[in-house]
């Protein structure tokens, strides 16, 4: 008897089980010689021949375009991981494989899956424990934020930047939208532009968008700007449908041509009469509006997307009109100013200060697209950790330090655990020394000899970490050296980590359907 279709297929028990895992496992051992300040890129080239390059875990993972149900839940933490907190994408994903590799050993050994799966859980809420008693004492001020910031990016490709003069930006853009209710993550935003070093990169007290002069006689800066958001066509007006109209005179010619001229000259005086200094609009600007607003020193921006013209209106306190008859000067929003730049074929639009200072922009410069893209992943990350941190006032250790800390606690708790779960408490700990071990071959060292070190000098100085600094890697307290990381990005992986290798290492049937 069939009871599924006879091009379906079907993978059980310990077959399903090792497919899954080592699927997993893959998708971990693709990105983990990312890891770190020393570590590698990876090059991904698309079926269309477009190229990323890129050392970010997150998006390695989605470029790779993984098919596999039980690899694309390693994708998922990766995602989870870059949506919660920011970063931490690899550690997330090469904890998730490692730990899918320690439970197929134990399977092996005969220990049933929900064992494995209870070990995880409970192991798990050790491990959150052991972060917390590894969270700095210090306050988190600005000193430890740019410490966060440049932890993040170290190791990522920056251009011809330092890590160091990044964070500067990258945590004087957080501060600049901390409110009374929060850091208003959303008010800051990126915007890339290729051409210059990427020494060029720079915080913009507003926002910039690609857009031009609707005129080039219009003006190119504009100081005190009354700013009008429309939705409206500054044209002669024309129907929905086809229309002829029969002109037998001159005089009727010229009565159509005074009336088409008078229409856009009355846009144009309402706009100049309305006391507005620059206008941003979704449609298009008749060629004579514009002529006669360049004369009356307006300046005007045309065709302008919905979502920028919806930034706008958000950053300088504008409300988008719908009909010019209904523009008011309460409608208009401030800048203290306006400015149009040309780069090469680009031309940008910036609108700074005054009610637009309530956001801001990193202007990022490079010289290739690839430099650029990658230059906009890494500081996205540290905006991220940095909103993180701040939001939560909590810092631990980076360098591996959190991770011997957390294996070491887990270990000391396993000996009171009963049973085979006590199997599957263990294999966490051995899991998370993954962190360390590869930390250390992404530096050249022995993983086995700098583990064995790393956990001598946690057992004796309480707090050691491999930190990289110039060509020396030395064992020492991260926080001496600024290495440090929010604890929540430590959480996040943990627990992200632990859901995905627990929901792989309980699948025991995979059906496949065409």
């Amino acid at each position: 008897m069939f009871i599924m279709s006879e091009d379906s297929q079907r993978t059980q028990g310990r077959d399903a089980q090792s497919s899954n895992i080592m699927a997993g496992k893959a998708v971990a051992e693709a990105v983990r010689t990312t890891l770190g300040p020393r570590g590698m890129d990876k090059m991904l080239v698309d079926s269309g021949g477009e190229v990323v390059i890129t050392n970010d875990g997150a998006t390695i993972l989605n470029e790779m375009d993984i098919e596999h149900p039980a690899a694309q839940m390693i994708v998922e933490v990766a995602d989870s991981q870059e949506e919660e907190v920011g970063d931490g994408t690899t550690t997330a994903a090469v904890i998730a494989g490692n730990l899918l590799g320690e439970a197929e050993d134990l399977i092996e050994q005969d220990v049933h899956a929900t064992t494995i799966v209870e070990g995880y859980h409970e192991a798990a809420e050790i491990a959150l424990e052991a972060i917390e008693s590894q969270v700095g004492e210090a306050e988190v001020d600005d000193e430890i934020l740019k410490q966060v910031a440049e932890s993040s990016m170290t190791g990522k490709g920056t251009g011809g930047l330092t890590a160091e003069s990044l964070a500067e930006t990258v945590v004087e853009a957080i501060r600049h939208v901390e409110m009374d209710a929060g850091v208003q993550r959303d008010n800051v935003s990126i915007h890339t532009q290729i051409g210059a070093s990427s020494n060029a990169t720079e915080l913009v007290p507003g926002i910039v968008v690609d857009e031009e002069a609707a005129h080039d006689a219009m003006p190119a800066n504009v100081e005190d700007a009354s700013i009008a958001v429309l939705d409206v066509e500054l044209g002669v007006r024309t129907g929905e449908i086809d229309a002829e109209y029969a002109i037998d005179s001159i005089d009727q010619l010229n009565q159509a041509i005074d009336a088409e001229e008078s229409e856009v000259r009355g846009y144009a005086e309402t706009i100049a009469e309305s006391g507005a200094d620059v206008v941003f609009t979704t449609e298009d600007v008749d060629d004579r509006v514009s002529t006669f607003l360049a004369n009356e020193g307006v300046l005007v921006f045309e065709s302008v997307g919905d979502s920028d013209a919806r930034d706008i209106a958000s950053a300088t306190g504008a409300r988008r009109v719908g009909a010019l008859d209904d523009l008011e000067e309460d409608d208009f929003g401030a800048a203290d100013h306006i400015r149009t730049k040309n780069y090469g074929d680009d031309d940008l639009a910036f609108v700074e200060g005054g009610a637009a200072a309530e956001a801001v922009t990193v202007f990022v410069r490079g010289g290739t697209e690839h430099v650029v893209d990658e230059l906009e992943r890494a500081i996205e990350d540290a905006l991220d950790v940095v909103a993180t941190a701040l939001a939560s006032g909590e810092v631990v250790p980076g360098a591996g330090a959190t991770e011997i800390a957390i294996a070491d606690t887990i270990r000391s708790e396993a000996a009171g655990i009963e049973g085979r779960k006590q199997l599957a408490v263990n294999a966490f700990a051995d899991a998370i020394d993954v962190v360390p071990r590869t930390l250390a071959a992404n530096t050249g060292q022995d993983p086995i000899d700098s583990l064995v070190d790393l956990r001598a000098a946690h057992e004796s100085e309480g707090r050691a970490g491999l930190i990289t600094a110039g060509e020396e890697v030395t064992i020492d307290d991260p926080f001496e050296y600024g290495v440090v990381d929010p604890a929540d990005v430590k959480r996040e992986a943990i627990e992200s980590a632990t859901e995905a290798a627990t929901m792989i290492v309980r699948i025991d049937d995979v059906i496949a359907a065409e």
